[in-house]
């Protein structure tokens, strides 16, 4: 056989497989990611044993343990409906009532189960207002926390 054509084969074939390969690393990344939903999305969407990304803000007077469970309620955009969470495991330390949540849940009867350790929240400094007020779910400014406070002054 001649040589050329034997280069130019192997070429082929090596395309070939590098576009094989190329094709199913993107196929993967692209189906094994899951959608956030909001709590509106959530409770219309989900089905027993499905699991979840919920994500929106932490309801106001909705913060309250039973044993080593945190419950809390976590509010769509427009903060007209809420999905009730019962979470154990970590708590990120600015995770508190009007903060931006994820957690990864479980629909275990139409109950919402936070997977363990899978609570995040957004860092308030990050968004904060450059006026240095930060607004409640109402929309009334927070008075900055004395240890705020000291860290600006």
């Amino acid at each position: 056989m001649d040589p050329n054509r034997k280069r130019a084969i192997r070429l082929t074939v090596a395309l070939a497989a590098a576009l094989l390969l190329a094709s199913a690393l993107i196929y993967v990344s692209f189906s094994a990611g899951r959608d956030e939903l909001t709590a509106a999305q959530l409770l219309n969407r989900a089905k027993p044993g499905g699991q979840y990304i919920l994500a929106g803000t932490v309801e106001n007077g909705s913060i309250r343990h039973d044993g080593s469970t945190l419950i809390f309620s976590v509010l769509n955009p427009k903060r007209t409906v809420a999905a009730q969470v019962s979470y154990t495991g970590l708590v990120p330390d600015p995770f508190a009532e009007g903060r931006p949540v994820m957690v990864n849940v479980t629909d275990q009867n139409g109950k919402f189960i936070g997977q363990e350790n899978s609570l995040t929240t957004k860092c308030p400094s990050k968004y904060q207002a450059a006026s240095g007020s930060i607004k409640d779910t109402t929309g009334v400014p927070v008075p900055a926390s004395p240890a705020a406070a000291a860290v600006s002054s």
